[in-house]
């Protein structure tokens, strides 16, 4: 049921005009686009395969998660493979994709086909927020390699372009000519729904009409992996069937991935005006941090408790009003431990009646991206009716005190989700979305 009131200590009433989701793009492990993401994630296998570049580096893990293969200069332009950092082509893709679906671009347009001219939406107030939590990965490892070995008269002119965080965002508003407020967020794995929910607080502001908002990460380096895996972080299972395994008794730590998405946000009435079909709203978003440890939860998973409840707050729900979480789930013993203990905290009773999921089974640990790739994959079981099953779990970890969907997909009539998504330095970001 609906709040009647806020918390007393929540603060002033925020303006509560409702946000839509009017287009999705995504290219993820899972698949390449919205719909071929969604397949995947459905069909509950993990992604992960043997990296030859991590084999040829001789790190540690060997293991990652990669989006279908690319072509940068087909696809974004003659020289784009010299000029931009992988994520920063990954986020250009997903956008793309999103301006299309919410029907922003002339379908029929060549040389600019990502230009927003649809009637009644003003450039000026079109908004790009995106999540990194690294940036140009590629860019740092590549150059400081030609660094040492070739000195720094032949470190490329490109190299702060290429490697700045901030560098897609400003892609994608180039691209499409969105001239709003254009932002990179950086609270770690929480940045993709943290520039969700940054977006809404806008959209609600009045400050734009639109909004390109999502997450894009693109860390898979030798040098990160190294760095991850010294950090005991990442999953040293070789099997790549089970190496990313969410919840299990057996679970050791997370598979790196890539990938992005970007949703196009718009207040209800300005889609409405322009004829936009709705996909979902954004309906609350809540955020938090521990202030507690650098890289690891508090027990209680207090932080997430806070994130979610503002959440559940800021959407005017109740925990009851909760179907289906979408977990961080990264696959680590202290996350997700600590996630079951904070969604029991803040669900009470009704959590045996709420069908959990992390599709970190299949995609790996998307990092920066991982918040607005759930957010999609969110908006689907909404409008499907069916929750992704939670691959490579094999045996539930019996201090997880959830029902977590498994082997196969499950049919849930569903009004509302939760998708959490928790980062290092205890920033937590919490996301409700409604049909």
């Amino acid at each position: 049921m609906l709040r009647d009131a806020l918390p007393a200590h929540s603060g002033d009433r925020p303006s509560h005009a409702d946000v839509v989701v009017t287009g999705a793009g995504a290219i993820t492990p899972a698949g390449r686009g919205v719909a071929a993401t969604w397949a995947g994630v459905l069909a509950g296998k993990s992604t992960a395969t043997l990296d030859e570049s991590l084999v040829a580096a001789e790190t540690q893990v060997a293991l990652s998660c990669r989006v279908p293969a690319f072509d940068a200069d087909a696809e974004l332009g003659r020289g784009t493979s010299r000029r931009q950092d992988r994520f920063t082509q990954l986020a250009l893709l997903a956008a793309r994709e999103a301006v299309a679906s919410a029907g922003l671009v002339d379908p029929d347009a060549v040389d600019d086909r990502d230009r927003i001219v649809a009637t009644g939406v003003d450039p000026d107030r079109v908004g790009v927020l995106l999540g990194s939590g690294i940036g140009g990965a590629e860019t740092w490892s590549e150059t400081y390699a030609t660094y040492l070995e070739k000195g720094p008269g032949r470190v490329s002119p490109l190299f702060i372009p290429k490697m700045l965080s901030n560098t897609a965002a400003g892609a994608i508003a180039i691209a499409t000519g969105a001239r709003g407020p254009n932002l990179t967020i950086n609270t770690a794995c929480a940045a993709g729904a943290s520039a969700i929910g940054t977006a809404l607080q806008l959209l609600r502001a009045g400050v734009v009409d639109v909004v390109l908002a999502g997450g894009v990460e693109a860390g898979i380096t030798p040098l990160s992996i190294a760095a991850f895996a010294q950090m005991g972080a990442l999953s040293r299972n070789d099997d790549p069937t089970t190496v990313s395994r969410p919840f299990d008794v057996n679970r050791d730590g997370f598979v790196m991935g890539e990938g992005a998405a970007v949703l196009v946000l718009e207040r209800a009435d300005h889609a409405a005006a322009r004829g936009a079909e709705v996909l979902g709203r954004v309906a609350g978003y809540g955020a938090s941090a521990d202030a507690h440890h650098a890289t690891a939860p508090p027990e209680d998973g207090g932080g997430a408790v806070l994130a979610m409840r503002r959440a559940l707050a800021d959407a005017q729900l109740e925990p009851t009003d909760i179907d289906h979480v979408n977990a961080h789930g990264t696959s680590t013993p202290l996350n997700d431990a600590a996630e079951s203990r904070a969604l029991r905290t803040v669900l009470g009773d009704h959590t045996a009646s709420v069908a959990v999921t992390s599709t970190k089974g299949v995609t790996g640990h998307l990092l920066g991206a991982a918040g607005a790739v759930e957010a999609v994959i969110a908006l689907h079981v909404l409008r499907e009716g069916v929750v992704p099953p939670t691959a490579g779990l094999h045996e539930l970890d019996p201090a997880i005190d959830l029902d977590v969907v498994r082997d196969e997909p499950r049919a849930v009539p569903v009004d509302a989700v939760l998708s959490n998504s928790f980062g290092f330095g205890g920033q937590n970001a919490a996301l409700v979305l409604t049909r």
